[in-house]
């Protein structure tokens, strides 16, 4: 496959329709901008709706005749998931793409309305609800694909099943953060089994190293440096330099590993895609830690996660 794959390689998406959590900002924002430039109707699920409209307005900015509408979706909330999955079945006959992008990561504990723990419920259980709400109108869509959006961060990932929300075991940022991210990259693999027999794709992408607004949740050290790689990062893109060359993904050349697996028709189920030199380059196919190939683990979050959110996906093959 071409290693230096570009938005340019999109099709015309014109009749499709794209949902992409966390479009406001960041990663979500550049995906939302470049489908919408290439015809798709997109809805912007964000947790603030005023952002999510600004948003819109700067992707208008660039395609006048873009198509798009704003949701209210807080992943952490399961009313709110359960909400804009009602608003979204009542105005999309049809869903060709639901690119599960919105995420989040805590310096503290903290816990969701329904008593997850915040980056969890966030990361992993919001979109697991949001995707199961969904999937018929997806799977009813010739050709429609589910993107999570995961992190090279899923390698360092533990699930804990006995202590999921961190209530006994220490917490700290990066192994909540690498947790959720895994458990992204689990239930990919479980869904791309349950949809055998349908013409649906679920697959994964991380961003590399990207910088955007992200950051704002880190530690102060992490928002200085992000603030420096920002400032080169600009000079890196003016005529005649090379994005590439300061070692990190702009959010546009990070947010091209969700578009590849969203939009190239040579992508199939279950795989992951990634920059090509790991935190940055172009997007590529690439094969993730051996945690996220655990079975037995897939199964399990996939039971846990039902039990948690309360939804139920149609049954799946046999998994025995």
């Amino acid at each position: 496959m071409n290693s230096e794959w570009t938005a340019d390689a999109i099709p015309d998406l014109s009749g499709r329709t794209a949902i992409v959590t966390g479009a406001n900002a960041g990663l979500g924002f550049e995906t939302a901008r470049i489908l919408a430039a290439r015809g798709a109707f997109v809805v912007l699920a964000c947790r603030n709706p005023s952002k999510a409209a600004d948003a819109a307005e700067r992707i208008l900015v660039s395609s006048p005749s873009a198509n798009l509408q704003v949701v209210a979706l807080d992943l952490s909330s399961l009313e709110s998931v359960r909400a804009a999955a009602e608003s979204i079945r009542a105005h999309c006959d049809r869903i060709d793409l639901l690119i599960n992008n919105a995420g989040t990561a805590n310096i503290r504990r903290e816990v969701s309305s329904d008593g997850f723990e915040l980056t969890l419920a966030t990361n992993h259980l919001g979109p697991f609800a949001f995707t199961g709400l969904l999937l018929d109108r997806v799977i009813a869509t010739p050709g429609a694909r589910i993107i999570t959006v995961s992190s090279r961060t899923h390698a360092r990932g533990v699930l804990e099943f006995d202590d999921l929300h961190f209530t006994r075991r220490p917490y700290t940022l990066t192994t909540a953060y690498a947790q959720s991210k895994l458990a992204g990259l689990l239930f990919t693999h479980e869904l791309h089994r349950r949809l055998a027999g349908t013409d649906t794709i679920a697959a994964a992408a991380h961003p590399g190293t990207a910088i955007t607004e992200f950051v704002q949740n880190m530690s102060r050290p992490v928002r200085v440096i992000s603030t420096v790689t920002q400032k080169l990062a600009a000079w890196a893109t003016l005529p005649g330099r090379d994005p590439l060359a300061i070692g990190v993904n702009t959010a546009t050349q990070g947010a091209l590993t969700t578009l590849r697996a969203a939009a190239d028709p040579q992508v199939r189920g279950g795989e992951f895609y990634g920059p090509h030199q790991g935190a940055k380059g172009h997007p590529v196919r690439i094969e993730p830690a051996p945690n996220a190939h655990d079975k037995a683990a897939q199964q399990r979050l996939w039971s846990e996660s039902e039990r948690l959110t309360g939804v139920r996906y149609p049954a799946g093959p046999d998994r025995s």
